[in-house]
């Protein structure tokens, strides 16, 4: 079912949100975490994903990101699509994972409820993507990306929390390659 949230131009930058079916809190465990890790640098390596700014809460992700050769849409849905089964067989696999039954139902229930031809569906259709727009639209998302951690009381300072770009952007090295946003500022004459 389309929305608004539609990428319209491959090659700008959007602000994406990936949310987890019923909200679970599926990155409260490290091992997905680094799955979502893994896959990003796979995609920035490999698919030419652009990478802004970004973080993982416990169950969704926010990126501002754009790709270099005009495959965003493409990119994202194959991003969606590995980490979906590269979860679900760390979570079936898992010997250590308390609520793998509540959370492969909860999969389960979601693939069902959307007619999926799959058992499991791990995210959402929807990526609330929307195109930046302005110096002043991109500050403020990547504010916003970077004060989520702050906001859900993980940590005291955004780089603090190491699942984020924030660190990046404070001059400490992440876990992921970034290219940071500099704002032109404008002055007046």
């Amino acid at each position: 079912m389309p929305t608004g949230y539609q990428i319209k131009d491959q090659t700008k930058p959007y602000f994406l949100t990936f949310q987890v079916v019923y909200w679970v809190d599926l990155f409260s465990r490290q091992a997905y975490r680094d799955i979502i890790i893994d896959s990003l640098r796979y995609c920035q390596r490999e698919k030419g994903l652009e990478i802004f700014s970004w973080v993982i809460m416990s169950n969704h992700i926010h990126i501002l990101a754009q790709s270099s050769n005009g495959q965003l849409s493409n990119t994202i849905r194959d991003f969606k699509k590995f980490t979906s089964k590269t979860i679900i067989s760390q979570i079936i696999n898992s010997s250590d994972e308390s609520r793998k039954e509540w959370m492969l139902n909860l999969f389960q229930k979601a693939a069902k409820r959307q007619n999926k031809s799959g058992m499991y569906q791990v995210w959402t259709h929807e990526n609330h993507a929307i195109e930046t727009t302005s110096n002043t639209f991109i500050k403020s998302k990547v504010n916003y990306i970077h004060q989520n951690p702050v906001k859900a009381g993980i940590v005291r300072n955004p780089e603090d929390y190491i699942y984020s770009s924030a660190p990046a952007y404070a001059g400490f090295s992440g876990l992921l390659e970034i290219i940071p946003i500099t704002l032109k500022v404008k002055t007046i004459n």
